[in-house]
């Protein structure tokens, strides 16, 4: 095989996303040209002639780079001893089918706009890693998400781009007779024509639905355009096609799923569409055939924020769903009834995730503080039911690691973890041989991470205001530069009021003091994108910009703009510290903390989310005791205080508390014991076997019906699948 068509297969399965050595096969090639076309293989050959890739391969080292990547796919996909082969046999036959609204495998492939979406990919990667047998659905964004970037005022603006199809790592679905699969998916009015993409993701597959097909109008062609974008109408339109429309391109393409996860409620009229597949098999009504379906249903419940909740007013749901309905069998007000928390009120709009909690059996929140706050708000679902007593479970979202750990962490698990580290990565046992690392070795470490991620902002900063002013440097570039050797904390996520991204500048002589300390700086890197039409958190964006500018912050405070997945892993990967100051308790889980830890980083943060059964004391710094008060305002200032407490007496004083060789060991003491206590209990890897062990299988029946034990047999059968070996 021809040097060029070895790259291209590499480049057509996203397991290269994860495996630095695979990047290095393409970067190396020409590095600028990987990195404009933003870390994109398939691109990148694209632009490149087979002549140059050929001369660049004649390098032995280069040529025998690339043959073991090629192996090493190859070996991987080929792979039969794999956890799911031991512990998810029924799966093999009927695999999982796991709708989301959005996916963040890679930032270029952009069907994704935060952590929700970055969650799914993930998950999807760590299923493949176990050996999960599963397919994703999802939707086929031409103009992704939106591109962010500031003006002089610091005003966010958005730009959306048109992806071509043949620059991104898809495949179009065709029959035997290499024509495009097309489903049809109608409304109250009109069929919607579906075209179907493929993306192959390490041993599985992700099926993305594009209505840019002959047959539609321009705009129902426009449906699948933009993720998030539009009106009521384009929204409701968007989740029929993922759900009902996904469900018919798994059976176009003869996939019969055992489960379906729900990835939030967007994709829940799926559950609809598997019950008229059941009907239609078995000759049975709705009514008889709902709790069959339901128990196929595990569905994963992400935020408790309203506006993370659709509901759409019934006239819409008739329009979008009327011809299902008829052939479910179902009045207009008994398929309304479903999705509303009194059927009996007909005012009363149609939410997703009622729907999504009333046709399934297998439903968690995201944490153990989430799952509270969840039956509290939904306890009404089930009458008569105390709260306590909700059947909403909790599953804690973790971290895909191999995606977001830094080469010199990588490298330094492999010297003490042992080689195989990755596949016992969930055992607590393996992590105690972090005790073992010598701290200077982890402090030369921390280093390199730090050196590597001031070098980048640098470079953001520089490339932000060149497209700002024209101007290949300036004044404020000259002085915006970061210390490679100061405290370095980074804030980043999406900007929603509740997180409160501006919490640090409510003080704003007190963060002077802090940050212009000569013997101790400190160092804030901030990123992030406010929706489109959240003109508050717009405001919020430029509040941190305009601080950027003041004269006592510049070289102190720095924004780092169009947040995305390779933002995300520059600053997960190089900060000392990681900043997180939600209002508990609306922070379902949160994951950006947990890929700081997996990479030696420590967490500053509300007890909120996952960090409220995280923290023990000594693994991070909790901004205050995780108190909720009713006045928001008087909980900011409770808050704001907890901060700078935190800061100014336990964070900045054991960063900079220096033994006679110069190394902190106060705080590698307290990375080790992090990195003791955290990556294994908060991986994809142990996130997907908790899901497979205790929704997927259950409702497969390949766990409930083969084994009859008692309670206290099965959590040690449990247990030794969770630990990797055969039951």
């Amino acid at each position: 095989m021809a040097i060029a068509d070895k790259l291209r297969e590499l480049s057509k399965n996203l397991y290269w996303a994860w495996h630095p050595e695979f990047i290095r096969v393409f970067r190396d090639i020409q590095p600028d040209l990987w990195r404009e076309v933003n870390h994109n293989p398939v691109e990148f050959l694209r632009r490149l002639a087979d002549q140059a890739v050929e001369d660049t391969y004649r390098d032995p080292r280069m040529s025998n780079r690339l043959t073991q990547a090629f192996h090493k796919l190859h070996n991987y996909l080929e792979a039969s001893e794999v956890w799911g082969a031991w512990h998810a046999g029924p799966l093999r036959a009927f695999p999982v089918a796991y709708f989301s609204a959005e996916f963040g495998l890679h930032e270029s492939l952009p069907i994704y706009s935060g952590g929700l979406g970055v969650l799914a990919g993930d998950h999807l990667k760590a299923a493949s890693d176990l050996g999960i047998p599963m397919v994703a659905v999802g939707l086929a964004y031409t103009y992704g998400y939106f591109e962010q970037s500031l003006d002089a005022s610091g005003w966010q603006h958005e730009r959306y781009f048109s992806a071509s199809e043949e620059a991104l790592p898809l495949e179009l679905v065709k029959n035997e007779y290499d024509q495009p699969v097309r489903i049809a998916v109608r409304t109250e009015s009109y069929e919607i024509w579906v075209g179907i993409w493929q993306v192959r993701v390490g041993r599985n597959l992700l099926l993305l639905l594009d209505t840019n097909v002959d047959g539609n109008s321009d705009e129902d062609k426009a449906l699948t355009s933009r993720l998030y974008g539009g009106d009521r109408r384009t929204r409701i339109l968007q989740e029929l096609i993922l759900g009902v429309g996904g469900m018919r391109a798994l059976c176009q393409l003869g996939i019969t799923p055992s489960i379906i996860h729900l990835n939030e409620g967007h994709s829940a009229f799926a559950i609809l569409e598997l019950a008229r597949t059941l009907m239609e098999r078995d000759g049975q009504s709705f009514h008889n055939i709902r709790e069959q379906a339901a128990g196929m249903t595990v569905f994963t419940t992400h935020t408790a924020v309203p506006a993370g909740h659709d509901v759409f007013e019934p006239a819409l749901v008739e329009h979008a769903l009327g011809p299902l309905r008829q052939q479910l069998g179902l009045s207009p007000r008994d398929l309304l009834a479903l999705g509303r928390s009194d059927p009996n009120n007909e005012a009363e709009h149609f939410s997703m995730t009622i729907l999504g909690f009333r046709m399934s059996r297998s439903r968690n929140a995201v944490s153990f503080l989430h799952a509270r706050l969840t039956k509290a708000i939904w306890y009404h679902l089930w009458p008569g039911v105390p709260q306590h007593q909700v059947p909403i479970n909790y599953i804690t979202n973790g971290v895909h690691v191999d995606t977001w750990l830094s080469e010199p962490m990588a490298d330094l698990y492999a010297q003490y973890l042992g080689p195989d580290w990755r596949e016992r990565m969930d055992d607590p046992r393996t992590w105690d041989a972090i005790g073992n690392v010598d701290d200077i070795e982890l402090w030369e470490k921390n280093q390199q991470r730090r050196a590597h991620l001031v070098e980048y902002v640098d470079r953001c900063v520089q490339r932000q205001e060149k497209a700002r002013t024209g101007q290949e440097t300036s004044e404020y570039v000259q002085h915006a530069k970061l210390d490679p050797n100061a405290l370095t904390i980074g804030i980043a996520r999406r900007f929603a009021v509740y997180k409160r991204m501006d919490l640090l500048f409510r003080d704003p002589a007190r963060l002077d003091r802090l940050v212009n300390n000569p013997q101790r700086k400190v160092q804030f890197i901030f990123a992030g994108k406010a929706h489109p039409q959240d003109e508050r958190g717009k405001y919020l964006i430029q509040t941190v910009f305009r601080f950027t500018r003041d004269p006592r912050f510049v070289g102190r405070v720095v924004f780092i703009e169009n947040y995305d997945i390779n933002v995300a892993r520059h600053l997960v990967q190089g900060v000392d510290a990681w900043l997180n100051t939600p209002r508990r308790p609306l922070e379902a889980s949160g994951t950006s903390g947990q890929k700081v830890a997996v990479n030696g980083g420590l967490n500053i943060s509300t007890l909120d989310g996952w960090w409220a059964q995280a923290y023990d004391g000594d693994n991070g710094f909790a901004i205050g005791r995780g108190g909720e008060h009713s006045n928001l305002d008087y909980q900011d200032q409770v808050d704001i205080q907890a901060l700078y407490a935190v800061l100014e007496n336990e964070v900045v004083p054991l960063f900079y508390d220096r033994a006679a060789d110069g190394i902190p060991h106060g705080w590698i003491a307290r990375q080790k014991h992090a990195l003791r206590t955290l990556p294994w209990r908060f991986s994809a890897r142990r996130m997907v076997v908790d899901y497979t062990l205790g929704c997927y299988l259950p409702a497969a029946g390949g766990l409930t019906s083969s084994l009859r034990v008692d309670v206290r047999l099965l959590s040690d059968v449990l247990g030794q699948a969770r630990a990797g070996r055969p039951t």
